[in-house]
């Protein structure tokens, strides 16, 4: 079984850019919606995404933290896209920047479309309680907050969020 361990946090400034590797652009969409999660119906949410010229579909436990089940398999791209059409709500669309610091690979995705103006920063740890230096664009941890999911911003994207919702964003 899969288990993916991960931590998500707002970013501050552009401090990050200077360190980036390397970037991917990818889309994203969802056989699920988030409703089917809330409401106990399914169990996981089922993620078709091409990140540059490879595709995966993915399926993550409904669990809301850190620590979640997580299974991804390889598929070819020209399955992606029709997957894509069948996909519920919106797409996501976003930038992913793979950015070191203190021997840990940060992932900072710049989101575009629907959900501009969103950036936040991932990092998978070994342990749930592994150590790891937070770098100084790192902001708020978001990553009990249902809210900054990929799922919930295709349903629900930043662009429809309050003044209020998006303070401190």
């Amino acid at each position: 079984m899969g288990i993916e361990i991960e931590r998500k946090f707002l970013v501050r400034g552009d401090a990050w850019r200077a360190q980036a590797q390397r970037s991917v652009r990818m889309g994203q969409g969802y056989i699920n919606d988030q409703s089917a999660l809330q409401s106990g119906a399914q169990k996981a949410s089922v993620r078709v995404r091409i990140a540059g010229d490879e595709a995966h579909l993915n399926l993550k436990s409904r669990d809301l933290g850190h620590t979640r089940q997580e299974f991804e398999y390889a598929i070819t791209v020209a399955d992606a896209e029709a997957l894509l059409a069948l996909c519920v709500g919106g797409h996501v669309e976003k930038t992913r920047h793979f950015v070191l610091h203190a021997g840990h690979t940060w992932e900072v995705d710049e989101f575009s479309g629907e959900n501009t103006g969103l950036v936040v920063a991932e990092l998978e740890l070994e342990s749930a309680d592994a150590a790891f230096e937070k770098p100084s664009w790192v902001g708020a941890e978001v990553t009990d907050e249902a809210r900054f999911y990929n799922l919930a911003l295709a349903a629900r994207p930043f662009s429809q969020w309050t003044d209020e919702e998006k303070l401190g964003c």
